[in-house]
């Protein structure tokens, strides 16, 4: 299949159909490496990231967190 590079905004640009992302078992918005490989560029997958949660909370203090927000009253069966 012949594709054409393009441009978008700045950057250039090349469509890929979505029956070889399927196959390929990529999905839209996935992360994904760029690499040369002897003049040929390589997609591959990112590797997955590992969140430690103990980091993630360590990362919460008054400057970035935000005040109580109110949803109104129960409308099911909420337990409060």
């Amino acid at each position: 299949m012949e594709a054409v590079i393009r441009k978008w905004g700045n950057s250039p640009a090349l469509r890929l159909p979505s029956a070889w992302l399927k196959e390929a078992g990529y999905q839209l918005e996935q992360k994904v490496e760029l690499a040369l490989d002897r003049g040929r560029i390589v997609i591959q997958p990112s590797a997955k990231v590992a969140y430690d949660l103990e980091t993630l909370v360590s990362g919460i203090h008054p400057d970035n967190s935000h005040a109580e927000v109110s949803t109104g009253k129960p409308q099911g069966k909420e337990t409060l």
